[in-house]
């Protein structure tokens, strides 16, 4: 099956951050998103263990390990660039001052809530920051590959893995698709031009509505 790679996913989120927003990336394929700001436009990217304005992530051998993010990554800084204490990071996901937090995702329903963080032997011991990012920010987003390693679908009905959040996710980008959270629906905004609606919905598990026409998801080669 021809799909987008996760580049190409982070790509396209990323074409949707408008200027000037505060963004929180979550930790692992998220935060590739960084990477693919369109030109004329600078989000300040924030991460909760203390840094606001952060840029790319460093070239080889060229790293600071005093400067790290969430996921323990060497980052670069922004002119501008500040440091703060935990507490107060978290003071900023909680009070609603980031305009969009995009996560990874094991499960999205099509009522908006988000699975992603696992307790089995694979699974991250803790959900971490993510439990505040999804009901401090304004928008929640969601990148993920459509199905998972075995072929099963991970936008689905209701999840089955413990939730970070209810209700809390308004957008998916998938290796296949774009689709908003509307009224507890999955609808389909965007699709790979060379997948049918049917194929597409033969991998996800929830029915999927259409509202207007749906576009070609097209994304360059990054």
């Amino acid at each position: 099956m021809t799909k987008l790679s996760n580049a190409q996913i982070a790509w396209r989120a990323a074409q949707d951050i408008h200027d000037g927003a505060y963004v929180n990336l979550g930790i692992g394929f998220p935060e590739m998103v960084a990477k693919f700001q369109p030109p004329g436009r600078q989000a300040v990217f924030h991460t909760e263990n203390g840094v606001l304005g952060f840029g790319e992530a460093p070239a080889p051998g060229e790293e600071d390990w005093d400067l790290i993010n969430a996921g323990k990554k060497a980052i670069t800084l922004k002119p501008g660039a500040a440091f703060f204490h935990h507490a107060d990071s978290f003071a900023m996901v909680r009070g609603g001052h980031l305009d969009v937090a995009i996560l990874g995702a094991y499960e999205v329903a099509e009522t908006g809530d988000l699975a992603n963080w696992s307790t089995g032997p694979k699974g991250v011991p803790a959900v971490g920051g993510a439990m505040d990012l999804v009901h401090g920010a304004k928008r929640v987003a969601v990148i993920t590959d459509h199905v998972t390693k075995t072929g099963a679908p991970k936008l689905v009905e209701r999840c089955t893995l413990p939730l970070t959040g209810v209700g809390c996710v308004t957008r998916v980008y998938t290796s296949l698709a774009v689709i908003d959270i509307e009224g507890g629906r999955f609808v389909l905004r965007e699709k790979l031009p060379s997948m049918s609606f049917d194929e597409l919905q033969a991998v996800t598990g929830a029915k999927l509505h259409l509202d207007g026409p749906v576009s070609d998801l097209i994304v360059p080669e990054v």
